[in-house]
């Protein structure tokens, strides 16, 4: 395999690893957001 097309998986790899990641954090946001969100409502109602 020439070079070029290693580093075009390669590049690929770690784009399918960073959108992956991505997603991951979008879901966890969507599922804590309003619990986090509550939290530091309540947190600040108590000053």
């Amino acid at each position: 395999m020439p070079p070029s097309a290693e580093r075009g998986q390669g590049l690929l790899e770690y784009a399918l690893i960073i959108s992956l990641v991505a997603i991951i954090v979008l879901v966890m946001l969507v599922v804590l957001g309003p619990a986090v969100g509550n939290l530091y409502s309540n947190i600040m109602a108590n000053f």
